[in-house]
């Protein structure tokens, strides 16, 4: 980051905010007016603070490649030759061009197309900020942020209760907010993970069927499965429950509510289970067969190999899988607790984990509240919270026994932490549908 920086991003700053200004009354009420912009800011803060801490603290990492090593010569090529650049815009990643080859050779994550899909789309808006780091990190800012709004204002639509706390929650959480508004793969999940649910919120729960939810939930489904894959390898069984409880919840009558319970559950674990199957089909990384293969190679690099390098001194061992599902099941408590209450206080290594310590330990104290609260028995009969609930744990077993280091895991984890602080706060409530 340099000069550049501190010229164009006060631009972009300023004009972001008076947008989210004038949009505010259309996607606000009375009581969540207040929270709009804070939440649009901490964002802004988030994704500039990310790209200072990679520069002058790590020195490099993925957010400062996708754009330096990356976006850069997709730039260039663009002021040489404009057929150039968007030549290598539809080009997938990976695949041997001569014509492009000159800018291609200079990529860094040419060969893997997911990511090549992040330095795409931070050169389409370099175009707008003349290749400026922390003004386009803006830009991914503004994205996770719509998507989270989106979640939060479709949850406090539905239970309205705790809005103040409701908001730290899904909005202002750090942890979510530093590591969701750079320019990382993170931050576009996050924001397509929010407008994947709020589609699905307004289609199950509110019966909205308009083609905007339908368009929604189309696009933010693709960027992921683009990105990310393994979110949805997590997401979706879990709509399958959220659907199956709540097609349930609609037959009254209990000897008719018994007799269609096979059915509904052969049709969607069925469904379920072939949309895994379909999603992954393509990629022999997450097919089902080679998941638990792909979980040890995963652990193994992160806590050895690359990860040792680029995620400092906060490395955590629960016992290495060894490519088997059974070892899989037999770490999956100690990956979920590592997930949602460690770093304990008596781990920390380093500034960011303590950071990351004090948010666990929060976490825990929520948890232990709504565990005891008079409402937690009654949120199994709400489908909502039953999904919120299965894919923050279901998620965070998959990157807990795959990650193996603290400063990684911070990072990854945050798709999760929205919902289950949501479910934590709701279920303290004692007001479920």
């Amino acid at each position: 980051m340099g000069l550049k920086d501190l010229i164009i991003t006060p631009i972009y700053l300023i004009l972001f905010s008076v947008i989210a200004y004038f949009v505010r009354p259309y996607v606000t009420n009375a009581q969540t007016k207040k929270y709009f912009l804070p939440a649009l800011w901490v964002r802004f803060a988030g994704a500039i603070l990310l790209g200072v801490l990679y520069q002058f603290y790590y020195g490099g990492g993925d957010t400062l490649n996708y754009w330096e090593h990356g976006s850069k010569w997709i730039y260039e090529a663009f002021q040489e030759d404009v057929t150039l650049g968007v030549k290598l815009l539809l080009e997938g990643g990976g695949k041997w061009n001569p014509e492009v080859y000159k800018y291609t050779s200079q990529i860094w994550y040419y060969r893997d197309p997911a990511s090549y899909a992040v330095v795409k789309l931070t050169a389409v808006i370099d175009l707008l900020t003349f290749h400026t780091y922390s003004a386009s990190a803006l830009f991914f800012a503004v994205f996770s942020f719509s998507g989270i709004w989106a979640l939060y204002s479709v949850i406090e639509e539905k239970y309205g209760v705790r809005k103040k706390w409701l908001a730290m929650a899904v909005l202002f959480v750090p942890s979510v907010v530093f590591w969701g508004s750079g320019i990382l793969k993170d931050t576009i999940t996050l924001g397509a993970l929010g407008w994947m649910t709020w589609s699905l919120m307004r289609l199950v729960e509110f019966r909205k069927r308009s083609a905007l939810e339908s368009m929604v939930l189309i696009v933010s489904f693709l960027i992921i499965y683009r990105i990310k894959l393994y979110i949805l390898i997590c997401y979706l069984p879990m709509v399958a429950v959220w659907l199956f409880i709540k097609n349930l919840k609609g037959i009254q009558n209990f000897v008719l509510r018994i007799l269609i319970v096979p059915v509904l559950l052969i049709i969607f674990g069925i469904s379920g289970f072939f949309t895994i199957q379909q999603i992954t089909k393509e990629s022999d990384k997450y097919a089902l067969d080679n998941l638990a293969e792909r979980a040890r190679i995963t652990a193994y690099d992160i806590r050895y190999g690359w990860g040792s390098r680029t995620g400092g001194d906060g490395g955590y061992d629960i016992g290495l899988p060894d490519g088997t599902w059974q070892s899989m099941i037999r770490l999956m408590p100690a990956g979920i607790n590592v997930s949602l209450f460690r770093p304990y206080l008596w781990e920390v290594r380093n500034p960011l984990m303590l950071l990351s310590a004090l948010e666990a330990l929060i976490v825990f104290v929520l948890f232990v509240q709504a565990v005891l609260s008079k409402g937690f028995s009654q949120v199994f009969k709400d489908p909502f919270l039953v999904f919120c609930l299965g894919f923050s744990l279901l998620f965070a077993f998959s990157v807990g026994i795959s990650t193996f280091n603290f400063g990684t895991l911070m990072r990854y984890k945050i798709p999760f932490m929205p919902f289950f602080l949501a479910f934590l706060l709701i279920s303290k409530s004692k007001r479920v549908a």
